[in-house]
């Protein structure tokens, strides 16, 4: 599943840009990526270069503010008690999807990396940027690590970006998404409760 609006409430990218003091300008941006308007990579790159000169100890406070969202713990234990594997792919941070992962006891996860230097933000990533494309490779790849035939997967996503794996699982499932990602999701759930995610797997 994706993380941000999706596993937690929040976009951390907009909480980061809050302490630097951009929360208007990139969350502006980031509604315009997660409704398919704007190249995601490039529309990331812009936001991150908006977060230079933040001191990393800026992960403390926002992993401090993020939510997890409604149901989702719930959601793992009850996956995991029958055997499912969880992962998640987030065009978000190592720096808050690494606690998240532990937290939760995720089983795989990829997310983007931001560039340090001296103890603050650059301004640049790291490597490559997770795309859609980067989120359905994911899903395939994991899919043959844990022995999973075609039918048995599931993804769980809200914006632009997730249409891709949401639309290569056996059950793509828009949460509480933008128009564009409902209209190539299996099912599309509307209230902010994870666990009615095991309503459409029984």
């Amino acid at each position: 599943m994706d993380v941000d609006a999706t596993l937690i409430r929040e976009e951390v990218i907009d909480l980061l840009g809050d302490a630097a003091g951009a929360g208007e300008r990139i969350a502006a941006i980031t509604a315009r990526a997660m409704r398919g308007e704007l190249d995601f990579s490039q529309s990331l790159r812009a936001r991150v270069r908006l977060l230079r000169g933040l001191p990393v100890s800026v992960f403390d406070d926002v992993f401090a503010r993020v939510h997890v969202t409604p149901g989702a713990l719930d959601l793992i234990a009850t996956l995991h008690a029958h055997g499912w594997k969880v992962g998640v792919v987030s065009g978000g941070f190592h720096e808050i999807v690494d606690r998240l992962a532990d937290h939760l006891g995720l089983d795989h996860w990829i997310a983007n990396r931001l560039e340090v230097s001296h103890g603050a933000l650059t301004g640049g990533v790291l490597g490559d940027i997770v795309t859609k494309e980067t989120k359905r490779e994911a899903l395939e790849r994991w899919m043959r690590e844990d022995g999973l035939e075609p039918g048995q997967s599931v993804a769980v996503g809200d914006g632009a970006n997730d249409i891709p794996m949401i639309r290569q699982a056996a059950l793509g499932i828009a949460f509480c998404a933008k128009p564009v990602v409902r209209e190539h999701a299996d099912h599309s759930i509307t209230t902010p409760d994870l666990m009615q995610v095991m309503t459409l797997l029984s």
